[in-house]
């Protein structure tokens, strides 16, 4: 394939256009740690605190409300129940749980914007409808407290999408700090693995160490996607993804959704929203346009590329596309239409 790295710029009407062009996309963003700053007390949330704001008041702080995914064009949110960033937390269940009832409570105030969806085809009605489509994921399997039956129940509380790790090891998986093991799943991993494939919820790889998640990619036959991660070629981090591993994603089926914190992005100097396009277009180039997808990561990150500092700027990705020559087809495959064609595979 041939890239499209250089960008033209553009005039108003143009620019004009691709924002007209971006409200006609269905736009998806697999990642967000907002639920934190609404439940602070857990442990500090990388941003502050809007407790009192909630999601349905627009705020200047953080990165994520209401009113500010319409001001971006977001019509499908995921997020993530985050209960620890030490390993094995006290009481990880009850955590989830807490986050859960915040997610619901801001549901219900906000009910005429925003519905939390547990299929394929809530998506869709619920976008119809005007309404931002929200998921909920589990990042990191500690919640379910060893036991998958407490997998079927966060299942029926409408978790959608989970990462069996985060940086630590657990009772699954070895997560991106612990690399030097080599080690792969647990058999209680397999037994979780098994059982997402059975129930519907999309297996989400971030976080996971590099030798489990090719472990991962040999017991399971469904789409996979990381959520928030980016190309290890341009931004040498482990939290990143090398080339093997995102041709094994495409295999799949899968998608890998890109995340915006700069120091995922580039390793020096100041990241915009042309380095966010730069590991899209290293992956178009790879192994095509239905493999990417948006994952910001707003909420969990201290620190946002210029041209993205919150979600009302997403149009911006938009227009960057649109400066380097990509159709309108392509843009709504990247900007959600990958991620609903697994969510349409997965979710029921």
């Amino acid at each position: 394939m041939i890239s499209r790295s250089v960008s033209k710029e553009l005039s108003k009407d143009e620019v004009e256009e691709a924002v007209n062009l971006h409200k006609r996309c269905y736009v998806v963003d697999t990642h967000c740690d907002t639920l934190q700053a609404l439940f602070p007390d857990i442990f500090p949330s990388v941003t502050p605190s809007r407790m009192e704001e909630g999601l349905g008041k627009r705020s200047d702080k953080g990165h994520i409300d209401i009113p500010r995914l319409k001001e971006g064009g977001v019509d499908c949110q995921v997020f993530a129940i985050f209960v620890s960033k030490i390993p094995n937390p006290p009481k990880p269940l009850h955590r989830a749980l807490n986050l859960i009832d915040i997610f619901y409570r801001e549901c219900q105030k906000n009910k005429d914007e925003i519905s939390h969806i547990r299929s394929y085809d809530d998506i869709l009605k619920t976008i119809e409808s005007g309404k931002i489509a929200a998921i909920l994921s589990l990042e990191g399997g500690e919640a379910i407290e060893a036991d998958v039956s407490m997998l079927r129940i966060l299942h029926k509380l409408g978790v959608r999408m989970m990462s069996l790790t985060w940086n630590h090891r657990n009772l699954l998986a070895d997560g991106v700090k612990e690399e030097r093991t080599k080690s792969g799943l647990t058999n209680l991993g397999l037994k979780v693995v098994e059982e997402m494939e059975r129930l519907g919820i999309v297996i989400d790889v971030s976080h996971l160490s590099e030798s489990c998640f090719w472990d991962l990619v040999e017991v399971t036959d469904s789409p996979i996607i990381a959520s928030h991660s980016n190309c290890r070629t341009l931004c040498d981090h482990p939290r990143n993804l090398d080339d093997r591993q995102i041709a094994a994603i495409a295999d799949k089926g899968g998608v890998i959704g890109m995340n915006f914190f700069p120091k995922f992005l580039r390793k020096e100097g100041q990241a915009t929203v042309s380095d966010v396009v730069d590991h899209m277009e290293h992956i178009i180039d790879l192994v095509g346009i239905d493999y990417v997808g948006l994952g910001s990561d707003f909420d969990g990150i201290s620190s946002t590329p210029i041209g993205l500092e919150d979600a009302s700027k997403m149009p911006n990705i938009t227009i960057e596309l649109v400066s380097r020559g990509y159709s309108e087809e392509e843009i709504k495959k990247i900007l959600g239409g990958n991620h609903l064609r697994v969510f349409s595979k997965v979710m029921r």
